[in-house]
Parts: structure tokens; sequence; C-alpha cells
């Protein structure tokens, strides 16, 4: 085998291939070996030999870095393509009914532990809450049952009973035990796509998803429907109906009863966790509800073996997000009344509360869309962000309060000590996810922070004493936050020999004449 040093030609242009025992130099062409003469040594031409543009000569012990890389990497390769053979259609999972749900209950309700838990009675409660932003429903119950079931119970409209002319099944079955076909286009069943045209103008429950979810995660379901002087009646286990719709008329006492009442089992096979639901956890979201929504009724009971142990609370703030507001700053020092205000632009609903505390030093901000907690924030929380900041700088140096021109206020500084909520009802919402933790719409930033801009402006050169004790405030934050820039500064200039800090008036001497120092 002929050995090419590749010292002796720097430059020809080869290209080591590997293979699994040999090495082979590329050559770009034959005809351009001519211009090297040196190549004789090594090659002889015959005259029957056919000429090629590229020719292969396997070197031998020929050892670089790039080539044994080269040589492990095809390896690794060829072993791999066995396996890749071996990808055919009995690797293609079919998952038909809500069967994707139950293999993957992360996608819908975040996780299998604690929060996921919760997350379904949150599913059930949106919709019920749904009811009531429509305007049909006032009152709704929840009840955490002794033997693990939740049942949540609301004095809406009911849920449709009748045929459905897509799946060929009753309205109510549709809701409950959504087929998933190619692009989901039966999972994504219910009233809350169409709009204006559709059941509900504003829903939490965009995505349709919610009570099948419920349902495929349930080891059983129990749905009751009260509806034009009937109830209705069926069971579910794991997504799949155990009987038949069933239906009977209603006593005359109670012939103009409506509403809905869903009573599920969580399966124990999908939970990582025990099946046993926080009461705290479930007050904290439906005291939430009952804020945003004024004119709503929520109960919360639990029951218990031991009467005594039983809990029961009932959620009704006729106030609004003022009374929210005052409730999370009834242990601090207010430096204003509550402000806020309700408008409706463009078919958005912005409400707004806040206020300003003399002794908290950080902010608290709460959004929500259609009532849904927004955790992560999204384009509404964006927007009164960006007005406070913009209306109490510009407000600021019209009053002369902030004296020096270079000074702005950073939204850290004006937001300290604030506690605000805004509250969005949108017609089309674009939830991330079906956890529905952050908002998207772009839109909604922009009548956001035009609406905050406007009653700030006009709210605080009304009361001039009320932006005095703001910008006070956010001044003192500004003063402070510079203060601990040059406390961290002075530390990190400080070296090794240098003493720690001195008492009192005493300070480290310092000198520009080199001879001193």
């Amino acid at each position: 085998m002929a050995l090419l040093p590749r010292y002796l030609y720097p430059h020809l242009p080869l290209r080591l291939m590997a293979s699994r025992s040999h090495f082979f130099v590329h050559f770009p062409s034959f005809h351009s070996l001519a211009s090297y003469p040196r190549y004789s040594i090594f090659f002889h031409p015959r005259t029957n030999f056919a000429l090629k543009s590229i020719c292969w000569f396997p070197v031998q012990n020929v050892l670089t870095p790039r080539a044994f890389m080269s040589s492990n990497i095809t390896t690794e390769a060829f072993h791999g393509s066995k396996s890749s053979k071996a990808y055919n259609s009995e690797q293609i999972q079919v998952l038909e009914g809500l069967d994707p749900v139950r293999k993957r209950p992360g996608m819908y309700i975040g996780s299998t532990g604690p929060r996921g838990l919760h997350h379904l009675v949150y599913e059930i409660l949106d919709n019920a809450v749904d009811e009531a932003q429509a305007g049909f429903a006032t009152q709704i119950d929840v009840v955490l049952h002794s033997n693990g079931s939740v049942s949540i119970t609301d004095n809406g409209r009911g849920i449709p009973t009748d045929f459905h002319p897509v799946t060929k099944k009753s309205a109510l079955e549709t809701v409950l035990t959504l087929r998933i076909h190619l692009i989901l286009q039966v999972l994504h069943a219910g009233g809350k796509f169409g709009g204006l045209s559709s059941g509900y103008s504003i829903s939490g429950g965009l995505h349709g998803v919610g009570l099948s979810v419920v349902n495929a995660l349930s080891e059983a379901l129990e749905v009751t429907v009260w509806r034009d002087g009937m109830e209705y009646r069926q069971k579910y286990s794991r997504g799949k109906p155990v009987m038949a719709l069933t239906c009977h008329g209603l006593s005359t006492e109670s012939k103009d009863r409506q509403g809905t009442c869903i009573w599920f089992w969580p399966d124990n096979k999908i939970f990582t966790t025990a099946i046993e639901f926080d009461y705290n956890t479930l007050a904290g979201r439906i005291r939430e509800l009952a804020f945003l929504n004024p004119k709503l009724t929520i109960t919360l009971k639990k029951e218990d073996n031991d009467p005594e142990k039983s809990l029961y609370n009932e959620y009704f703030f006729a106030g609004g997000l003022f009374e929210y507001v005052k409730w999370l700053n009834a242990d601090k020092k207010p430096l204003h009344d509550v402000l806020g205000f309700s408008r409706q632009i463009d078919g958005t609903i912005i409400d707004v509360a806040l206020q300003w505390c003399s002794d908290a030093y950080s902010d608290t901000m709460l959004g929500y869309a259609n009532s849904i907690r927004t955790i992560d924030g999204g384009t509404h929380i964006e927007g009164v962000k960006a007005s406070l900041t913009r209306v109490l700088n510009n407000l600021g140096k019209k009053s002369k309060i902030i004296k020096d021109k270079d000074i702005s206020l950073s939204g850290e500084h004006v937001r300290e000590g604030l506690t605000c909520i805004i509250s969005v009802k949108v017609s089309n919402p674009e939830f991330e996810g079906q956890t529905k933790t952050r908002l998207g719409n772009p839109e909604v930033r922009k009548v956001v922070d035009q609406s905050v801009q406007e009653f700030l402006t006009e709210y605080l050169e009304l009361h001039p004493d009320v932006l005095d004790s703001i910008l006070s405030k956010s001044l003192n934050a500004f003063k402070a936050a510079l203060a601990a820039k040059r406390a961290r500064e002075l530390v990190r200039q400080k070296s090794v020999l240098k003493s720690s800090s001195l008492p009192g008036k005493l300070a480290d001497c310092s000198s520009t004449n080199p001879e001193e120092s």
C-alpha cells in the first residue's frame, strides 16, 4: 500500500476518507497530478488504464486526529443504521378516543402531581364561570366529598342534550367523549369557538377540551343536566360512557330548575400522588373568581366523616377588584384610596384597580384574562407596566417634582409598593397551552396601555397630593437603588490587602502621590 507523507506535498488538496479498515486519499482529478512531478514515484500509468476524474488510493498507517474521529463516527453510524431499519408501521402508535390524553396528561393539565390534580377542578369551575360571565348563572357550588370525589354545580343553562349533526351523538356526549382525528378536529369541540355567533362571546374555556380531559383522567364521572323541565343523566369511566343518556321529567316544584352538575373521581392510575384536594388551595382560586365576578356567588364545602372537621365558606364580593385590592392590602399602610376604572375598547373589557402602600417595598401585580389567572404575565401586564412608567415620569417632570432632567425612573422604582390587579375579557384570547398561564394577544397591550394612561393622567392631574406621595416613594426607591449600586461597586473594588470599613466618621486614607502610596 502506498504511503503519502503530507509534509512532502503541502500544496496538494488532499482529503482523507474513512472506512472500517482503511483510510483513503481523495484527489480532485487524476489530470491535476501531472503538475506534481514527485507523484511519479507512486503512479505507473498503463496503456489500458481508464482515466477517471476521481481516483481513490488506499493508504495505510495514516494516523491523524481528524481521520481517527471520522473512523469512530462512521462506525457508530454503521451500528445505528441497524436499529433504523426496524422503524416501520409497527412503531407507529394509533391512539383512539381520549387515549392521547391519558398517554400524555401533562400536556393538558400541567403535571400528574397536586398541581394537575387541582387543575381538574379549575377546568370544570372555569366552565361554570363562563355561564356567569355570559349572564346565565349566579350560583356555583363546589363540594369536596369524603370519598375523594368532587362535584361542581351551577345554575346556568345546562349543557345541551339534543342530537349533534356532526358527531351523530348527543351534544352532551360529544363534549364528554370527544374522539381525536388527524388534526384533533373533534377534540376541540364546544360552544366557545364561534365568537359572537357561538354560545359564549367571552370565555375562559376557549380550547374546548377541558371537560373531556377531566372525563378522560377520571376513574368515574357522572353528569347531570337540568334543562327544559327535564333531568338528564349519564355516567362515564375513563372517558368512555358506561350507560346511555337517561332523562325524566322534573316535579312541578322544580320544573324551572336549570344547570349542570359534574361529579368526578380522579383516576389514581394517572396521578403520581395521593388523591387529596387541598381546601385552602381551592379556596384561594374560588376567592379570586368571586372578586373577578361581582355578581356571582360561589360556595365551597368540604365533607368529612367527622362533622366537626367539615368546612364551608361562601364567597361574594359586590365591590369586585376594589375589594380585592383592599383585601390584599389589609395589613399595609396605603398612601391613598384604591384607584380603578372599567372600560370597553374595541370589544375588549378592561378592569383595573391599584394602590400604593408606604410600608411595602415590592410590587404585587396580578393579571387575569377571562377570569383565568395568567401567572406568567402576558400582553395585558406589559401594557400596564409600560403605561405606569411613562405617565409618572412625564407628570413628575411636568410638575417639577423630578427636578433633574437626567433622572428617569425605571419601572422597578415606579412600582415599588404597588398593588395592581388587571382583568381583561377578550372575545378571542390567545393563551399559551391548555393551562393558560400567559396571554399573547398583541392588540390587548395597546388598548390596556392607552386606557391606563388616560385614566392615570386625568386622575393624578386632578389630585396632585396623590401624585406627590407616589413620586416621593418612587424617588426614594431610585435613591436607594443608587446607594445599593455604589455599595456593591465599593465592595468589588476593595482588594484583599485593604482593611474592612472603619467605624464612625473614620475612613480609609487615600492619596494620588505615588511616593506616599
